[in-house]
């Protein structure tokens, strides 16, 4: 056990003991499963759990069998929703070697989200440690991606969430870190088509000082209405404005925006407190440089989008993030108009084979940003 002496300030990595799933799938259940994953459907035989309470820090952590979790009726996170998670893939290369994408920047990301939801730190070679221990019990699981431009990946899960039993508004004094693993296929089930947005009018999905710039579940719950909202009018997703003048475009319900100008730029909203700071995001502005390409983040305005397709000064508008990974946005569509078809540009795609090469191992990693698993 460890002790910590702050709330936030923790070291040493953990161990990690091992109990093997009694009755584990068979080869024959995974392969049926990696034929047709879809998203999220199916999950691994292993997942992680740790549990942190104040004055004593980190216990040790767990891989243990897949399955339900015993929760109090009176746990903080079915009160208050003090919780956060992570997504990220792991990623088969050719020589059987398993890697993922810049954990460490996921890392880094889930501390910030802690922070925000009064949650613990958990250091980063520990939440590195989590997914590489998760993928080493579960390693067949993490699909072949046959082909140069399959895409089967493992997705996994880290969250944290607040299980002390109790009712009254503080953070909880127990929380629970637990990693769980699902292989899954594109994120779209038609795949890489340009999909059709709708512009909600009556969502916002966060305000300067609240959690938009967290990955915590409860941004996502408030953007289902808005996306049932979507679903109605024929679109596949939403895009949210700002909370403030309801004129700049802040992001999708998962997923960040670019829009490709004519002049060779390439803008993307800024973080600035409501937004999430993606990391396929910022992986997009570092190559979008090797392409000619000038990455600007600032205030884009929905006028600026209707009116720039119109005129030709945005060529290409594509929304993006670990889940989707890149994907062209078709069509704009709200209450009495829309902006007019367009199809998958040639810098998205560029952009977008660029990106999964590097993930998969089929072309050089010369940032540097893949660790290896297994």
């Amino acid at each position: 056990m460890r002790v910590c002496r702050s709330f936030y300030d923790v070291s040493m990595a953990m161990t990690f003991t091992h109990t093997p799933n009694p009755a584990p799938a068979s080869a024959e259940r995974r392969a049926e499963i990696h034929a047709n994953p879809g998203f999220g459907k199916y999950f691994t035989d292993h997942m992680v759990k740790a549990v942190w309470r104040a004055g004593e820090g980190w216990g040790e952590a767990e891989v243990l069998p897949y399955g339900p979790i015993m929760l109090d009726p009176a746990s903080a996170v079915l009160h208050y929703a003090q919780e956060i998670f992570e997504g990220m893939k792991a990623y088969r290369h050719a020589d059987n070697s398993v890697w993922t994408f810049r954990p460490t920047a996921n890392a880094a990301r889930f501390n910030r989200s802690a922070t925000r939801l009064a949650l613990p730190h958990l250091p980063e070679e520990d939440f590195v440690a989590s997914l590489e221990a998760l993928v080493r019990a579960d390693l067949q699981w993490v699909p072949v991606a046959e082909g140069s431009t399959a895409e089967s990946s493992l997705y996994l899960r880290p969250f944290m969430f607040g299980s002390e039993s109790f009712l009254g508004v503080r953070a909880s004094q127990e929380v629970t870190y637990m990693v769980i693993a699902s292989p899954v296929g594109p994120y779209f089930a038609s795949g890489v088509k340009p999909v059709s947005i709708w512009m909600s009018t009556n969502y916002t999905r966060a305000a300067m000082g609240g959690t938009g710039a967290a990955k915590c579940g409860g941004n996502y719950a408030a953007g289902l209405a808005a996306q049932m909202e979507a679903s109605e009018n024929g679109c596949d997703q939403v895009v949210f404005l700002d909370a403030e003048e309801h004129k700049y475009i802040e992001e999708l319900g998962g997923m960040n925006l670019y829009f490709v100008h004519a002049d060779g730029t390439l803008v993307t909203p800024e973080t600035s407190g409501t937004i999430l700071e993606g990391i396929t995001r910022s992986s997009i502005i570092e190559l979008s440089k090797t392409l000619g390409l000038t990455p600007v983040e600032r205030r884009i305005s929905i006028d600026e989008w209707k009116d720039g397709v119109a005129s030709g000064a945005i060529r290409e508008v594509f929304a993006c993030g670990t889940a989707a990974v890149v994907t062209p946005i078709g069509r704009l569509v709200w209450g009495d108009g829309e902006v007019g078809s367009m199809e998958t540009g040639e810098v998205t795609a560029q952009i977008r084979s660029k990106l999964i090469d590097i993930q998969y191992g089929r072309s050089a990693d010369s940032n540097g940003w893949m660790h290896r698993l297994v």
